[in-house]
């Protein structure tokens, strides 16, 4: 029995005084230092500002028009007695080339008749001047003898007479040429409404036709478009001195350029749109002058404009990406900091932004999104290009999205 107690007693006896010193263990065990970190800087990605010397690209569209757009109305009665192969939809006509003839017969002798009553004028007043010197030497010794004696009034109902004759003779000349119908510009025919043997009378309309020595097209221009092109409401480009502008337009799949400029702008701004309109000009839009394929600038084309503003030179340039709303940036300043600025918008496209002020060449742009920004906050930056200080004449392409 004693010995049963005995093997029972050892395991317990083992057990307890593990527990024991297990307890010992756990209430003498030094306890740790308490460490805070702070939170770790969010990362951004940043691309600096660059100084560089630009030429906005602005992109408006509109419609092909001819600077000369009017109709071929008659301007004497009669029977239309021949039509030039030219005057048909789509035909070609040089400048004075007669288009289309009247029957002269009835003008002919008009102007056979007043020729005939100039040459009786023109006796009549002989005879006048005869008289009137007769009667100024048969009147010689007598003192002041009346202008009726002298044969005055006589010579100057002559002259009348003959000035009459005259007006009237050309006149009829005039009326003789205008049964010639030509025009004194280079054009083409829109449409023809005459036939061979009808009868027009005066104020018919004959057809329509329009110039081809020069087309224009008008743009809409809004604010930011006209700040970036750098001319002032109002102007006038003269013969050279307008903005380079390329036209273009996809016909049958394959993209057409001709070359124009802005010539003008207008003194007022649309109250319905809010934008001002400019004119392109296009010298000899059905040659080949200034177009880079067979296709020439027809009219009614729409068409997109580019047109070339004022060098912006020295100016600091930015990435789009970079611009937040508002025209506002966030720059990571040389503590590793945010800061808020708001700046100047001069012109932006797709990819660029030209500013004028608020940023400086070097200042890192941040691009990536950053949630709740607040200024002074750290920030880190993991990608950054070279800052490169730029003078090349870059063309930036306006997207219409300003």
């Amino acid at each position: 029995m004693i010995e049963l107690m005995k093997r029972i007693a050892w395991p317990a006896g083992v057990g307890l005084a593990g527990i024991a010193v297990y307890a010992v263990l756990q209430v003498t065990k030094p306890s740790p230092s308490p460490s805070f970190e702070p939170p770790a800087a969010p990362s951004v990605v940043v691309v600096p500002a660059v100084r560089a010397t630009a030429r906005p690209i602005v992109v408006a569209y509109g419609e092909v028009r001819p600077s000369v757009r009017t109709q071929l109305v008659a301007q004497v009665g009669g029977k239309i007695t021949s039509i030039a192969p030219a005057f048909i939809e789509g035909g070609r006509f040089a400048s004075g080339e007669v288009l289309l003839t009247i029957e002269a017969t009835d003008y002919r002798a008009a102007v056979d008749e007043r020729s005939a009553r100039v040459a009786a004028a023109s006796v009549d007043l002989e005879q006048a001047l005869a008289d009137a010197d007769v009667a100024r030497k048969q009147l010689l010794g007598q003192e002041n003898p009346s202008p009726l004696a002298l044969k005055k009034p006589q010579v100057a109902r002559a002259e009348a007479a003959l000035k009459a004759s005259e007006t009237a003779l050309a006149l009829a000349e005039t009326n003789l040429e205008r049964t010639r119908l030509s025009l004194p510009f280079t054009g083409r025919v829109e449409s023809q409404s005459a036939d061979l043997g009808q009868y027009v009378n005066p104020g018919k309309v004959l057809g329509s036709v329009f110039g081809t020595d020069k087309a224009e097209v008008r743009v809409a221009l809004t604010h930011s478009q006209l700040s970036a092109l750098g001319v002032p409401i109002g102007f006038h480009g003269g013969p050279q001195g307008g903005l380079p502008t390329t036209l273009s337009a996809t016909l049958g799949g394959t993209l057409h350029q001709w070359q124009g400029q802005l010539n003008r702008l207008d003194a007022a701004i649309d109250p319905a749109t809010r934008t001002l309109y400019g004119t392109v000009s296009i010298d000899d839009p059905y040659g080949t002058t200034n177009r880079s394929s067979a296709m020439p600038l027809a009219v009614g084309l729409y068409v997109e404009a580019e047109i070339e503003g004022r060098p912006l030179v020295d100016a600091v340039q930015m990435v789009a990406e970079g611009l937040r709303a508002g025209s506002e940036v966030f720059v990571l300043n040389g503590e590793g900091q945010l800061e808020v600025r708001q700046i100047d918008v001069v012109h932006r496209n797709r990819n660029t932004v030209m500013v004028s002020a608020g940023i400086e060449a070097g200042d890192q742009i941040i691009v990536s999104a950053i949630r709740n920004p607040i200024n002074g906050m750290r920030l880190e930056a993991i990608e950054t290009t070279g800052v490169s200080e730029a003078t090349t004449d870059r063309r930036l392409v306006d997207d219409n999205e300003v």
